[in-house]
């Protein structure tokens, strides 16, 4: 019989009939006084017939200068779930801070005011927020069975800005920029005062924040139809863009961002599978242990041929070994064991020299052996330390994973723990 616990911090489904206002969807504008009618109009009738739960519709007005405001207080006060927010400032990440830090939603959600997204994606990018499974939700006209039209230059900058992200930032979500996503307002209450961007960037920050806190992000495939009316200045978004990358990437860096501590407040830790000689997620810790083994390894070799030039075989393999077993236990923690975040780090790192003064131990005692049987070249030593250090290997995974790491050993928060 398997048993799965989730962490104690795992997000709750959200009570539906506990509360009024489930979804809280914010429609940021701009000068908008022709299309913001029927744009309020389609999304309140999809809403009242396929939403099952209550709802509000937020118009966002960036400062608008024609009549975008009154047209959106005139809407108010004719649809009961119409509310309009006014700001004295452009900016859409500006109205979105704004009018999702005032609401009283469960789950906050915006698009585009052109809804070039079609509406029928809403309830799949919204249920998992609310059943609990997801954190964010985003639509995404790149992954697997989106339906998009748009001309040419659009998709090459659309493709390119993600390949930028994904090589500066490491992004993992497929597309940033889709005017159409959702969040949880537990979540969003810790991540926005760390979101700084009053534009554009805004989606961007807010993702890779949220996925550097360890948050689940939901990809919705969309059907997207691009709006020849846009008035997007591309180039000047570009520019925007790029300086948004450099301070994000210079803000987590420095630490000026807490990602840590916000991983630990928010971050899914891996699921705790207590199965009877059944090991959680074995092929993937093997992939990923082979591969830092592989990593570290090399870095071992090099290392023993770069101090062998000017000490003898025993010294230097002792300090390639030392050196390299401190990032294999680091990196181990990380990628293979999924363990994030500082605590417990120190004592990992201790147990993780116990280890490492085995395999010391069987890699010296390889070396001795050689050394009293004959009189060695490097090339056999090297041949030699290969063999003793996949044996090493060997038992380094089985201490690692069933000791250092074991999840039983983990400090997990209680159930009465009042942290979030």
């Amino acid at each position: 019989m398997t048993v799965t616990t989730p962490r104690p911090r795992e997000p709750l489904p959200i009570d539906t009939v506990g509360i009024e206002t489930v979804l809280d969807v914010v429609i940021p504008v701009y000068n908008e006084e022709a299309g913001l009618e029927p744009c309020i109009r389609r999304l309140h009738a999809h809403l009242t017939t396929k939403f099952p739960y209550g709802f509000r519709i937020t118009i966002a007005d960036n400062a608008s200068t024609d009549s975008t405001l009154a047209v959106a207080r005139r809407l108010a006060d004719e649809l009961a779930e119409v509310t309009v927010v006014y700001l004295a400032e452009q900016g859409r990440g500006r109205a979105l801070r704004t009018a999702w830090s005032t609401s009283d939603a469960a789950v906050l959600a915006y698009m585009d005011v052109d809804l070039s997204t079609d509406l029928a994606a809403l309830p799949p990018l919204v249920a998992p927020l609310i059943s609990g499974h997801s954190d964010l939700a985003i639509g995404s006209r790149l992954a697997r069975g989106a339906r998009v039209v748009r001309g040419p230059k659009r998709e090459l900058i659309s493709r390119c800005y993600n390949l930028l992200l994904r090589g500066t930032l490491a992004a993992r979500f497929t597309d940033a920029q889709c005017g159409f996503k959702a969040i949880r307002a537990d979540v969003a209450r810790r991540l926005l005062p760390h979101v700084h961007d009053p534009a554009w960037f805004f989606d961007t920050e807010l993702l890779v924040l949220a996925q550097r806190a360890g948050l689940r992000i939901h990809e919705v495939p969309v059907d997207w139809v691009d709006d020849p009316d846009s008035r997007v200045d591309i180039l000047a978004t570009a520019i925007a863009d790029l300086r948004g990358i450099a301070r994000l990437t210079r803000a987590t860096a420095t630490g000026a961002v807490p990602v840590s501590r916000l991983r630990d407040q928010l971050g899914r830790g891996p699921i705790r599978v207590d199965t009877p000689g059944v090991p959680v997620s074995l092929p993937t810790q093997l992939v990923r242990f082979a591969a830092v083994g592989v990593a570290s390894t090399l870095a071992y070799l090099l290392l023993f041929l770069l101090l062998r030039l000017g000490m003898s075989a025993q010294p230097a393999n002792l300090l390639a070994l030392l050196v390299t077993a401190v990032g294999n236990t680091t990196a181990n923690r990380r990628l293979t064991f999924g363990i994030r975040g500082t605590r417990g780090a120190g004592r990992h790192q201790f147990e993780g020299l116990v280890v490492f003064g085995l395999g010391l131990a069987l890699t010296s005692g390889s070396l001795a052996l050689l050394h009293a049987l004959t009189a060695p070249g490097v090339a056999l030593e090297l041949a030699v330390l290969v063999g003793a250090n996949l044996a090493a290997t060997v038992l380094r995974f089985l201490l690692l994973r069933g000791w250092v790491f074991h999840p039983r050993r983990q400090s997990w928060p209680s159930p009465g723990d009042d942290r979030p």
